[in-house]
């Protein structure tokens, strides 16, 4: 009765298989279901919309799944090996007693710290994902940074061309007016004309860019681009001045800081300790082999290790192998922290020159527009001018505007190479 109830109670303690099957359609339809709620009366920030893609990144999802899987392999490399059992009756022709049994139970003993190794090689890697898991969250964020700048801008964009078409208008009118009383000629229109043909050529491209770019950020935040037609987004902040940023201190700690860095560190300990593991493995584990036997009416209780005896293979192969793993994994992490440190003075070097340009495009050129467009609107006023020079300086305004805007998208594109160098966030003082 002993071996029947033991086999009972190991089939009670099992998992049962639980089905999962996929259906797409379903999918399809959880997907479009999703929705934005957004308060009402609230703008969506970087931040509000990172904690959106955070919740809904079907990319998140996957790294998450990939670290419960590295997180049950932490326990399966933790389990104590199971004892085995053999259990066997025949007959003999013995008139003493014709039954003969046995029972002979096999314990494993793993030796040099094996299981220890193996199971600090597996939380390392269950690190390394874990690291990973948050590795994809500042991907992601990049990714909804990066779309919801382009957003903004195409927007700012479309306003800026359809107020220049709305000024090239106007001047072809008043072209149109000089040339029904012979002042100018056919040709000077023609080319103010060819100039608005291009100009709502321009903006058409951008409202095509504005509906691409919102789509784009939808689905970076894991949405159905539906799900953004009503959203209202708060508006883009300045970049932040060079002074501003602790930049020495943050590429400093950028190296220690960077999670992808931190995964490489997570994977070489993981790769040494897979290493020591084979080392151990060089000695042998020993299996304990107690049995009982029932022969021929005789009672027989026998006791005995086992081990194999390393003469053909001292797991030479497998150590090598550990260590080419070892050394190919210092190698990654070497070459990973030599690439972000031209990544963070090369984003360093772009930040500086793009706000540069910014600063001359808003400040200076700026300047000069606005004090030859008031000098042109005074002598409107006194008569030494006509409406069409007011125009003409106007859409030079505007023209730059347009550069100011160019100039800001490159800073702003800067910035966020810039935080993708150095593993944080540095827009509104952060990365302190």
């Amino acid at each position: 009765m002993g071996v029947p109830l033991l086999a009972l109670a190991v089939c009670c303690g099992c998992v049962k298989y639980q089905a999962h099957p996929l259906q797409p359609e379903q999918i399809e339809r959880e997907f479009r279901s999703r929705t934005l709620r957004q308060p009402a009366g609230t703008s969506l920030d970087l931040p509000a919309l990172a904690a959106v893609a955070a919740a809904n990144s079907p990319d998140l999802a996957v790294a998450r799944a990939r670290l419960r899987a590295a997180e049950a392999a932490v326990l399966t490399a933790a389990a104590k090996p199971n004892p085995s059992i053999s259990v066997g009756a025949g007959y003999t022709d013995s008139p003493e007693s014709p039954v003969v049994a046995h029972f002979e139970p096999v314990f494993t003993i793993e030796t040099a710290g094996k299981r220890a190794w193996r199971t600090l090689a597996a939380q390392k890697q269950a690190e390394a994902a874990r690291l990973e898991v948050a590795e994809t969250a500042w991907r992601v964020r990049s990714r909804v940074r990066a779309a919801w700048l382009d957003h903004l801008l195409a927007r700012r964009s479309l306003v800026l061309l359809r107020d220049e078409a709305a000024r090239r208008r106007e001047s072809v009118e008043l072209l149109e007016a000089r040339l029904r009383v012979g002042e100018i000629a056919r040709p000077e229109v023609d080319r103010e004309r060819a100039g608005l043909l291009s100009v709502e050529v321009a903006a058409r491209a951008a409202e095509t860019q504005a509906a691409e770019s919102l789509a784009a950020l939808a689905a970076a935040l894991g949405l159905p681009a539906a799900a953004l037609a009503q959203a209202s987004f708060a508006s883009l902040p300045p970049p932040p001045a060079e002074a501003s940023l602790p930049l020495p201190r943050v590429l400093r700690a950028g190296l220690l800081n960077r999670l992808d860095i931190r995964r490489s560190l997570a994977e070489y300990a993981a790769a040494e300790a897979a290493l020591q593991l084979e080392v151990a493995r060089q000695y042998p584990d020993i299996q304990l082999t107690p049995g009982y036997s029932f022969d021929e009416g005789h009672h027989k209780i026998a006791f005995g290790p086992s081990f194999p005896v390393p003469v053909f293979n001292r797991n030479r192969g497998p150590i090598a192998e550990a260590e080419a793993h070892r050394a190919e994994a210092q190698a990654r992490c070497e070459a990973l922290e030599a690439r972000a440190i031209g990544e963070m003075e090369q984003a360093v070097a772009a930040y500086r020159g793009a706000l540069a340009e910014l600063a001359e495009a808003a400040g200076r050129l700026r300047e000069l527009q606005q004090v030859r467009e008031g000098a042109v609107l005074r002598a409107v006023r006194a008569g030494e001018e006509d409406r069409l020079a007011l125009a003409g300086v106007r859409l030079e305004r505007l023209a730059g505007a347009r550069a100011e805007l160019d100039a800001l998208r490159r800073a702003e594109t800067a910035l966020g190479a810039l935080e993708n160098a150095v593993g944080q966030p540095l827009e509104g003082g952060a990365g302190q």
